[in-house]
C-alpha cells in the first residue's frame, strides 16, 4: 500500500497544542503525559525536589512509574506506564556519545521495574520539541500512533489500520509519511516494536536514526524485559517526533567552550588510537568475540563451555569484511566513535521477507555471541539474519539467544524432543530449526509461541508438565529475576557473578563488567575488593543513564597514558571529561564524589522499588548454578585439570581416586560459598542489611529518606 492510501485512514482521535519553550541548562523542566485509553493528553511540571533527587534518564522514569502505578499493578494493566527520558546531557553535538535514552516500564518477564538503555534519534529529539520526559499510560481500543510535532507545537493521537508492524518497513512508511521531503527524513525519530512483540513476553522497541550516507533509516533497540511487549499491549504501533533540525546549541548550556573543548579532545584519541585499541569504527563491539574466547569466556553451548575451535568463524576479522567500512556510523549526530556497524543489501533466506535485500544493524558481540557460539551456531550468515529478523519482529536478541540455547540444551537432554517442540530438532547447531521457531514466535504459532516465554516461565511450564528434573532445569536456565543473562562466561569470575545477579532489574551487563578486572589481570583479589567494584562501577555506569550519556565512549577507546595512572579501570580522565561536561551543561557543583551520590540515590530507589512490588531482598540475588560452577560432568571434564588444581590448591583436597561427580559436588559447595560470601561484601559496602534491603539510615545519609521510601523499607528493617 502506497503512503498516500496509509494516510488517507488516518482518523485523528486527539490534537493538543502547546506553548514550546527553549532549553535551558539541558533541561525543558516539562513532561508530556499521553493516555492513549481515555486520550488525554497534558503537560506536567517537573517538580524542583525530582529534579534534585532523580536528575533525568532513568531517574525520571523510575520516579514517574512509582507515582503512576500501585504495588500490585501488572505490566498488561492500563496504569502501567512506558516513560522515555534522555537527560541533562543528551543532545549535545560536541562531545560523542550523547544520544541515549532510558526507557522505564513493568516487565512482562521479571513482574518489577525494567529499564533499558538505548540511541537513536527519539530521545533527544524529545527534548528539542519541548519536553525532558515523555509518560504514556493506558491502553487503546486499536492501533495508534502518537505525533509529536516539534514544529509545529503539537501533539497528536489518530487511529493506524493500514500501517506495516514489523519496524524496518513501519519505520520507513512514518519517516516518509511525517517528512515534507528528503532533507526532512533526517528530522524524524520513530519508536516502534514488530509483530512478534504482541505474541510474546521479551518484545523490544526500536528506536529510529538517519543514515545521511545511505540516506537510510536504520534501528537502535531498546531490547531489555519485554517494553515492547507492554507497547504493542497499549495497542501502540509507533510514536513519531519531529524537529525543525539540530544545530550548535539546543541545551542551551551554560559553557559551550568547555564542552567543545573536551569534545575535540576525545575526538582525537578516537583518530589516533581507535584503530590500534578496540577498532570500534571498524567492527564495533564485535571486537571481543575473539577475545573472550581466546580468555575461556566465550559463552559456547548454553554457556557450557568458554571457547570452542569454530569460533574463528565468527570472529571479528568476519565482521570486518561483512560490516561497510569509512562510513558515518553513529547512531547520535555528532558522535565520532561510529560504532553503530551495518551490513548492507543482505539477501534474506528465510521468512515473510524471503529474497529481499535489507540493511541489518550489527551484529554487536551480544548478537554475534549469543546467536551464535551459545547456540553452537558459526554461520555468519545465519547471525545476520537472526539479528534482522529480531529487530523487525521487535525481540530482544540477547533474551532470544539465551532462551534459545536453554530450549537447544533441553533438547539434547531429553526434556524436549520432536513431539513437544511441534516437530523442531532443536540441537545445539541446528540454525534452520532455530530460524522456524523464531518465526513462529513472529506469528504467534506452534513452539515459537513458548520460547516466547521466555527462560523462567519455559522452566516452570517444563516442570509442571514433569518434562525434567527442576534441579537441574534450574541449574542450567539462565535467567536471575526473570531476566536472561547477557553473553559473557561468568564460571571463573565471581565479581563478573555478582556484577550479573546482584543487578536490580535481573542480569544485564550495563551495570558491571568486571571480568577482566577479576580474572585476566587478578586486581580485586579480596571480597572488599570485589565489593568494591561492585559498588563504584554500578553506581558509575548509573550515571550514563540519569543524563543521556552512552558508556562505551568511557573505556572502549583510552588515553594513551591511561594505564599509568593510579585507576586505570575508571579511566579518570574520561571520568574528568564527564565531571567537565556536566558543570559546563547545567552550572551545577559538581565532582566525581556527586556523581557517585546522585547515582546512590537513584539506585538504591530503584532498590525499594523492587521492594515495594514483592521482589529485592537477598533471596531474589540468587543465581542459577551454571554462572559459577560446572553444572554436568562434561563440562567439569573439559576444564578438569583447572578445577581440580583449585581443589587442591584453594581447599586442600587429594583429588586423586575420587569420581568427577565427588569433585563436583566439592567444587559447588566451595563456590557457592563464595558466592554467599560476596553477597554479603557488598551488601556491606552498599549500605545494605544481611537481606540486601537498604538501611534507613544509609538512605538518610544519601538523601533518599522520601517518606514513601522509608515505608517500604520498614517492612523489611
Amino acid at each position: 500500500m502506497d503512503i498516500t492510501s496509509i494516510k488517507s485512514q488516518h482518523k485523528i482521535l486527539k490534537r493538543w497544542d502547546y506553548n514550546w519553550k527553549p532549553l535551558s541548562k539541558g533541561y525543558t523542566d516539562k513532561i508530556l503525559y499521553i493516555n492513549v485509553g481515555t486520550v488525554d493528553i497534558r503537560e506536567k511540571d517537573v517538580p524542583p525536589l525530582m529534579k534534585e533527587k532523580f536528575i533525568g534518564g532513568k531517574g525520571y522514569g523510575l520516579r514517574l512509574l512509582w507515582d503512576a502505578t500501585k504495588p500490585d499493578t501488572k505490566w498488561n494493566d492500563p496504569e502501567n506506564e512506558i516513560i522515555i527520558s534522555s537527560g541533562p546531557i543528551g543532545g549535545i553535538t560536541q562531545y560523542s556519545g550523547t544520544g541515549k535514552s532510558l526507557v522505564v516500564s513493568l516487565s512482562p518477564q521479571t513482574g518489577s521495574v525494567m529499564d533499558s538503555n538505548v540511541g537513536g534519534f527519539f530521545g533527544p529529539f524529545l527534548k528539542f520539541s519541548g519536553f525532558d520526559a515523555l509518560e504514556l499510560q493506558g491502553k487503546a481500543t486499536s492501533d495508534v500512533i502518537i505525533f509529536i510535532d516539534g514544529i509545529n507545537h503539537k501533539v497528536e493521537i489518530f487511529e493506524a489500520p493500514a500501517e506495516a508492524v514489523d519496524s524496518h518497513i513501519l519505520t520507513e512508511q512514518m519517516t516518509d509519511i511525517f517528512a515534507e521531503n528528503e532533507d526532512g527524513r533526517k528530522n524524524i525519530g520513530v519508536v516502534s516494536a514488530g509483530s512478534a512483540a504482541e505474541h510474546s513476553l521479551i518484545g523490544m522497541l526500536n528506536f529510529s536514526f538517519y543514515d545521511p550516507k545511505r540516506k537510510k533509516i536504520r534501528l537502535k533497540q531498546a531490547g531489555r524485559g519485554g517494553i515492547g511487549t507492554v507497547f504493542r499491549n497499549k495497542k501502540i504501533k509507533a510514536v513519531v517526533c519531529k524537529i525543525p533540525g539540530v544545530k550548535g546549541n539546543l541545551n542551551n548550556v551554560v559553557d559551550l567552550e568547555a564542552i567543545t573543548e573536551r569534545g575535540k579532545r576525545f575526538n582525537r584519541e578516537i583518530r589516533e588510537l581507535d584503530d590500534k585499541q578496540c577498532q570500534m569504527r571498524q567492527v564495533g563491539t564485535a571486537h571481543l568475540m575473539e577475545i573472550m574466547n581466546d580468555h575461556d569466556l566465550l559463552p559456547v553451548h548454553n554457556y557450557k563451555f568458554g571457547s570452542h575451535p569454530d569460533a574463528y568463524k565468527i570472529d571479528s576479522s568476519v565482521w570486518k569484511r561483512n560490516f561497510i567500512q569509512n562510513t558515518p556510523d553513529g547512531c547520535w549526530i555528532g558522535c565520532n566513535m561510529a560504532c553503530s556497524k551495518r551490513v548492507e543489501d543482505f539477501e534474506l533466506k528465510s521468512g515473510p521477507y524471503k529474497g529481499q535485500k535489507v540493511v541489518v544493524d550489527g551484529p554487536e558481540y551480544e548478537n554475534a555471541a549469543g546467536l551464535g557460539s551459545n547456540c553452537g551456531i558459526f554461520d555468519p550468515g545465519y547471525i545476520i539474519e537472526a539479528n534482522f529478523y529480531c529487530d523487525t519482529y521487535g525481540i530482544c536478541t540477547i533474551t532470544w539467544s539465551t532462551l534459545t540455547a536453554f530450549i537447544m540444551e533441553c533438547y539434547e537432554n531429553g526434556i524436549l524432543n520432536k513431539e513437544r517442540t511441534g516437530g523442531l530438532e532443536l540441537k545445539f547447531g541446528n540454525a534452520v530449526e532455530a530460524m522456524k521457531m523464531l518465526h513462529q514466535l513472529a506469528k504467534g504459532e506452534g513452539f515459537g509461541k513458548i520460547a516466547g516465554l521466555g527462560v523462567r516461565k519455559m522452566k516452570e511450564l517444563f516442570i509442571v508438565n514433569g518434562w525434567g528434573d527442576a534441579s537441574f532445569l534450574n541449574d542450567i536456565g539462565m535467567e536471575n529475576k526473570g531476566l536472561e543473562y547477557s553473553q559473557y562466561m561468568s564460571k571463573e569470575s565471581l565479581a563478573q557473578q555478582g556484577g550479573f545477579a546482584l543487578t536490580n532489574k535481573g542480569p544485564q551487563h550495563d551495570e558491571a563488567w568486571l571480568i577482566f578486572m577479576d580474572m585476566v589481570n587478578n586486581q580485586i583479589p579480596t571480597f572488599e575488593n570485589k565489593a568494591e567494584a561492585l559498588h563504584y562501577f554500578p553506581m558509575f555506569r548509573t550515571w550514563f543513564g540519569l543524563v543521556g550519556l552512552c558508556k562505551l565512549p568511557w573505556n572502549d577507546v583510552e588515553p594513551e597514558n591511561n594505564a599509568q595512572t593510579d585507576e586505570p579501570a575508571k579511566v579518570p580522565e574520561h571520568v574528568d571529561n564527564y565531571i567537565t561536561i556536566y558543570k559546563a551543561v547545567t552550572g551545577r557543583d559538581f565532582d566525581k564524589k556527586r556523581l557517585i551520590e546522585d547515582s546512590e540515590r537513584v539506585y538504591n530507589f530503584q532498590r525499594v522499588f523492587n521492594l515495594r512490588r514483592g521482589f529485592g531482598t537477598r533471596i531474589h540475588d540468587r543465581q542459577p548454578y551454571r554462572a559459577a560452577g560446572p553444572v554436568t560432568k562434561e563440562e567439569y571434564e573439559s576444564r578438569v585439570e583447572r578445577y581440580d588444581k583449585q581443589l587442591r590448591e584453594k581447599l586442600g583436597i587429594k583429588t586423586e581416586g575420587m569420581t568427577t561427580e565427588e569433585k563436583m559436588k566439592i567444587l559447588r559447595k566451595q563456590r557457592e560459598d563464595q558466592y554467599e560470601g560476596l553477597l554479603n561484601a557488598v551488601y556491606k559496602r552498599r549500605g545494605w542489611n544481611n537481606n540486601g534491603v537498604p538501611k534507613i539510615e544509609f538512605l538518610q545519609k544519601i538523601g533518599m529518606d522520601l517518606p514513601e521510601v522509608i515505608e517500604v523499607v520498614k517492612n523489611y528493617q
